[in-house]
């Protein structure tokens, strides 16, 4: 008992439920591991008191919860949860940082003495009463001990806002609009035009798509996973839903690079020309093949000066998130998906 306690303290579901009417535990390694994996210790009964010790001191010492909620227009002492409010010793100063990095602060407190950020020990001017705007803000509360907590501070609307009237929208499988222009498959191109032409033609309101994140790769051995609902990544879209010929460099291509993909593109034709007149099942092996050779000579035309500087914004961007996947992706694609066959050093 006393480690399921503390799994749910922690988030960590013990059991789940594959259909309905069904229930399976997870075995009891696994918790602990997971524990493990969040720094808690719960390998055996005393670890887990102490661990459940430990918890029940920092809630009961802890100056804010994880996460306020406030609506517009009110104060950090009416966010916080029924109690919690009376129970911060007096003097304790509260002071909220918005998104976009402006101080903010309210009460005898805040007017009372200058407010510090973090980190700093410079006064910050610009400090008001005025109601914070929607959105995830920062919540600091200092008592006068010396303690300190932050949580995150979502102001929330009351309501969401109505749309204006009615409307209507397409639900599309993506990879099944096919048009004259595509390359065996669906893709962006194709998503474009529907959205165009339907808002203009019928007054179109949305459009809801299947998920277009990032597949598992294939490999020489295996192909694809082509279920849109197992990707290899939530945080980046799928190259296979490109068009090509949209890609600004593509219209910079010659010599040999333009010959072969002309081939390329005849190549593309056939296979659209057998899903839409031959009733031919989508390959998407095959649309991807063509695709990311085509990709390969496309990449290799220089860039424009603004066209490097948008890209390196994009890379800036992302960060370490996009090498990883990129990484893990290529030596997927070489070594299968599962990295406890990829040899020694991988």
């Amino acid at each position: 008992m006393g480690r399921a306690r503390l799994a749910e303290l922690h988030g960590v579901a013990t059991s789940y439920e594959p259909a309905p009417g069904r229930t399976v535990q997870v075995p009891e390694d696994t918790v602990v591991a997971v524990l493990a994996a969040l720094g808690v210790d719960a390998s055996t009964p005393r670890s887990v008191k102490d661990a459940l010790d430990r918890h029940e001191r920092r809630q009961r010492d802890r100056l804010l919860p994880p996460c306020v909620v406030l609506r517009p227009g009110g104060t950090p002492r009416q966010a916080l949860p029924d109690g919690l409010a009376e129970a911060l010793p007096d003097g304790t100063e509260l002071r909220v940082r918005t998104e976009d990095g402006a101080p903010r602060g309210w009460g005898p407190a805040a007017a009372a003495r200058p407010l510090l950020p973090p980190g700093t020990g410079a006064p910050l001017d610009g400090l008001t009463d005025a109601p914070l705007p929607l959105g995830t803000h920062t919540l600091t509360a200092r008592a006068p001990d010396g303690r300190t907590a932050t949580a995150a501070l979502i102001v929330a609307p009351d309501r969401m806002p109505s749309p204006q009237g009615r409307s209507h929208g397409f639900l599309v499988q993506l990879y099944s609009l096919l048009s004259a222009r595509s390359w065996g498959m669906g893709d962006l191109g194709d998503l474009a035009d529907l959205a165009a032409w339907s808002g203009r033609a019928f007054g179109t309101g949305f459009i809801q798509l299947n998920p277009l994140h990032s597949a598992v790769p294939g490999t020489p051995a295996a192909p694809t996973d082509p279920s849109p609902y197992r990707p290899s990544s939530r945080r980046f879209p799928d190259p296979v839903h490109l068009r090509v010929e949209n890609v600004p460099e593509y219209a910079h291509l010659g010599g040999a690079a333009r010959e072969r993909v002309d081939r390329l593109l005849e190549a593309a034709a056939a296979l659209r020309t057998s899903v839409l007149r031959d009733g031919a099942l989508i390959d998407r092996d095959a649309v991807w093949a063509l695709k990311r050779e085509a990709l390969q000579l496309v990449r290799a035309v220089p860039l424009s000066p603004g066209r490097r500087a948008a890209y390196c914004d994009f890379l800036a961007e992302r960060g370490q998130a996009l090498e990883d996947h990129a990484l893990w992706c290529a030596l997927a694609e070489t070594y299968g998906t599962d990295w406890r066959g990829w040899p020694d050093g991988l």
